[in-house]
């Protein structure tokens, strides 16, 4: 052993729980970008083609109720992404994460090697803190995926200009993924933070990957809507805005293609990556992540975006497989992305920092543990909060005065609102009172009721659209008229 493996060493056994230095295993972190938990195909759904990612359901562990804890602006993915970093929910994180140490962070002070490729959504300070070596980093929300623009992190911890890449989005973050895994030839563990900006609209996947859903177009969400049934008090906003009011079904099915070709061609670009890992001398010592930062609507309940609180746009991936994880196996129990901070915490021997608000989910893979909370609670700024159990999920809108209830058990898709139903009063009360237990937990101080409400009722038949600067020619053209 060299002198500098023997500090490392001694450095690891100060942070560690007892873990060896040269036993911790190296982490690859795949993050996607607004994909929603049923667009795998081995979980359940037969109209798109993940085949890599189906691989990875039956060499590891999927948790098929991961949530975001939703978010404190209308850009879910900042307040997620900070969530996920800090292992804190959005009341106690700033975006920017200021003043919290990050799980790339700690990992690096325990002498792992940190690398990050992709989309960073958090400020370059906390990038610098967390990560040896940053290559084609994206900072900000989305672009387009042909016309990313990128910085390398640089030795002075200073950025290199921003610079255009030709290669699409996917491709350039496994490349840059792939080389760094080529490279790794030392006994010191890696981290390596691999953040895509797929699925993420614009939703422009290369020709040939949305022709062959154009071919056989993906079917409406089985809770398609033509318009949201009441004002949520968000249904204006960049996302929303991308087909009109009320959802045309032609149209929206053409969009379900584009979304789907972009996760088939993000899953192809996995499989690259998994490849060069089985055929480098680190493949049997690294535990494989793969998540996404939150779900999406894509016409569910009329809706397009992420700012909702319903399943289909709180739920997210998540898959473990590697060393010491049961293969082909899943849970049910209810897990948040910032669980993971303490997760990977707990798998490489590192004591994790004593105020984190997630739990380790090593407990529901070694079966030692039915779950790690028995219910989940979902705020959204101050214009949604709900709460869902086992079967039941609960929604209230305090702005104006409105409730929902759900029985997922018989309803998962949210359709059918039971909340005026007498036989199931005794199911709201109970509901709001483990919503208030939650707001109290989390130093939620919004109340849920006002004595000003907006009208619940809009019609946005004929709403106003403009699209944004991201949206490639062809897409302005399709979807918002323009010559």
């Amino acid at each position: 052993m060299t002198f500098r493996l023997f500090l490392l060493g001694l450095l690891g056994s100060w942070l560690g729980l007892g873990v060896t230095f040269a036993d911790r295993p190296n982490i690859l972190f795949l993050f996607a970008d607004d994909q929603r938990a049923d667009t795998i195909g081995a979980w359940g759904n037969p109209y798109i083609q993940t085949p890599h990612l189906d691989q990875l359901t039956r060499q590891g562990f999927s948790f098929r109720h991961n949530y975001c804890f939703g978010g404190n602006s209308g850009a879910v993915c900042i307040p997620s992404r900070a969530m996920l970093l800090s292992g804190r929910t959005w009341f106690h994180v700033d975006h920017s994460l200021k003043g919290v140490e990050t799980f790339p962070e700690r990992f690096r002070q325990a002498g792992y090697r940190t690398f990050a490729t992709g989309k960073w959504h958090n400020g370059q300070p906390s990038f610098v803190r967390s990560f040896d070596l940053g290559r084609s980093v994206h900072f900000g929300g989305m672009a387009d995926h042909t016309k990313i623009e990128v910085q390398n992190l640089l030795p002075d911890g200073t950025f290199s200009p921003k610079t255009p890449v030709t290669r699409f989005s996917s491709e350039q973050f496994a490349d840059e993924t792939i080389a760094f895994l080529q490279q790794q030839t030392s006994a010191t563990p890696f981290l390596a933070y691999v953040a895509f900006t797929a699925p993420h609209d614009p939703r422009n996947p290369p020709p040939e990957w949305r022709e062959r859903y154009y071919r056989d177009r993906p079917p409406l969400p089985r809770n398609y809507l033509p318009q949201h049934p009441f004002d949520n008090g968000h249904l204006v906003l960049r996302d929303e805005d991308l087909l009109p009011w009320p959802r045309p079904p032609e149209l929206l099915r053409d969009q379900l293609a584009e979304y789907y070709g972009l996760i088939s061609h993000l899953d192809q670009q996995i499989g690259r990556i998994l490849q060069a890992l089985q055929n480098s001398p680190s493949a049997t010592n690294t535990l494989i992540v793969y998540a996404a930062d939150h779900g999406l609507a894509l016409g569910s309940h009329g809706l397009l975006g992420k700012q909702s609180v319903y399943e289909h746009s709180m739920r997210c991936p998540l898959i473990l497989a590697g060393p010491g994880i049961p293969a082909g196996k899943d849970s049910t129990a209810f897990t948040y992305l910032f669980d993971l901070y303490p997760t990977l915490c707990d798998v490489a021997g590192i004591q994790p920092p004593p105020d984190l608000d997630g739990f380790s989910l090593r407990p529901l893979w070694t079966g030692t543990a039915a779950n790690v909370r028995t219910s989940v609670f979902l705020p959204y700024l101050n214009l949604m909060r709900a709460v869902r159990d086992e079967r039941w999920k609960l929604i209230c809108y305090p702005p104006v005065n409105h409730w929902q209830l759900f029985d997922l058990k018989n309803d998962p898709n949210e359709l059918v609102d039971v909340s005026g139903d007498p036989e199931r009063a005794a199911d709201v009360a109970r509901l709001t009172r483990l919503m208030a237990e939650w707001q109290t937990r989390s130093g939620d101080t919004l109340s849920l009721s006002t004595n000003a409400p907006k009208p619940l009722m809009r019609d946005l038949t004929g709403t106003a659209r403009r699209p944004d600067a991201w949206q490639p020619e062809w897409i302005v053209k399709k979807y918002f008229g323009a010559p």
